[in-house]
């Protein structure tokens, strides 16, 4: 059987430079459709069962987080269902090198485990087959795919979750399988108390676009969805347009944005602290939301994270920050790492979507536990 490399399929990123031998296969990263990110990676080998491949990503040097490379082990899967890590090493010409000996003729790749178009539609018409789950269209990408919002609660207190702002994020809409499990599915304490208490509105995929077309971190006109609040225009980013719209009329006491970060083996939360304005109340519900995290998760932590913004220098282009002004409410950025959770280290599947999912299910906890103080 022939070696062959191919990506073209949905969320699909490879540039086949060489691949005549097992042993000296040669690749790059494509860049966003209509930008210069790129990081995500996602192909098929196929022919090349029992065989010792080396597969050197050759342009990684000048990705968009270059230093992420570092400590870092691909994914891999037989059936696109159960993910595990591979041998991967940066060497000094940071080149990125895979090397895997596959048991199987086919065998996909990625930067982490994909979550597919097709997977998303399933989801959502499973969620909307649920009594009490309704789902509203709420605007349209640049290329016309749907903006899904999931609706659940009959409560007064507002929130808002939304995910893959980011396309090549894919460990957010792992994390909104479990959250919106949990919702649906269990009839535990903390689940009834949200729903009962709470309204909540949920987007699992803001950018399918750039996700369909195998992006990093924009859209398909080269958008990066977290830079454009409050300043997206309808050509460019009709997405956040749209979000912010059906934000307005109902205006969120509590937003969380899921993203995945790159270079920090950690799952933390960013806040909105260096807004105009933040307000004590801002502060001590953040304090409190984290708290309880902690609480409902072993796997969430909050040492490590970001540098918080002086007052008055935060990015009001960015969700966390642009909604923490708007509505004057609780927002925060939730960041899971692309390699594993250096607390809780898993050598074989590392951080992977059951363990997002899990993530997820416990943000239920948290959110129910300091409802009422919003």
């Amino acid at each position: 059987m022939t070696l062959m490399i191919n990506s073209a399929f949905d969320g699909g990123n490879i540039d086949v430079r060489k691949a005549e031998e097992a042993g000296d296969i040669r690749l790059a990263i494509r860049k966003d459709n209509a930008s210069d990110f790129y990081q995500w990676f996602y192909y098929r080998l196929t022919g090349a069962k029992g065989q010792n491949c080396r597969m050197v990503l050759e342009n990684t040097k000048d990705s968009a987080f270059a230093s992420g490379w570092e400590d870092y082990k691909a994914c891999a899967s037989y059936d696109r269902k159960n993910w595990f890590r591979v041998e991967t090493t940066k060497y000094e010409n940071d080149q990125l090198i895979i090397e895997h000996t596959p048991e199987q003729d086919s065998i996909y790749y990625a930067y982490f485990a994909p979550y597919s178009a097709e997977r998303h539609h399933d989801r959502i018409a499973h969620y909307t087959g649920d009594h009490g789950v309704s789902m509203k269209v709420i605007g349209h990408s640049v290329e016309g795919q749907t903006l899904d919002c999931l609706e659940m609660g009959e409560g007064e207190t507002t929130i808002w979750v939304i995910a893959r702002q980011h396309p090549g994020e894919t460990m957010a809409e792992w994390w909104m399988d479990g959250f919106i499990s949990r919702l649906i599915e269990a009839k535990d304490e903390a689940t009834k108390t949200l729903l009962k208490k709470a309204k909540l509105f949920i987007v699992p995929n803001m950018n399918p676009d750039g996700s369909t077309h195998g992006n990093l971190r924009t859209n398909a006109k080269g958008a990066n969805l977290n830079r454009e609040w409050g300043v997206a225009t309808k050509e460019s980013c009709p997405e956040v347009l749209a979000t912010i719209a059906a934000m307005d009329k109902n205006p969120p006491r509590l937003c969380l944005d899921v993203h995945g970060d790159e270079n920090l083996p950690y799952n933390f939360i960013a806040g909105a602290e260096g807004i105009p304005g933040y307000t004590d109340k801002q502060a001590k519900n953040l304090e409190d939301f984290l708290t309880a995290y902690k609480k409902a998760s072993p796997d969430f932590q909050t040492e490590h994270g970001y540098p918080t913004s002086k007052p008055g220098e935060g990015n009001l282009t960015m969700c966390t920050n642009f909604t923490a002004h708007r509505y004057d409410c609780l927002s925060m950025t939730l960041e899971m790492p692309f390699k594993d959770n250096a607390d809780r280290p898993d050598k074989a599947v590392g951080w992977s979507p059951e363990r997002c999912a899990e993530l997820g299910n416990a943000a239920v906890e948290a959110m129910a536990e300091m409802l009422d103080q919003l």
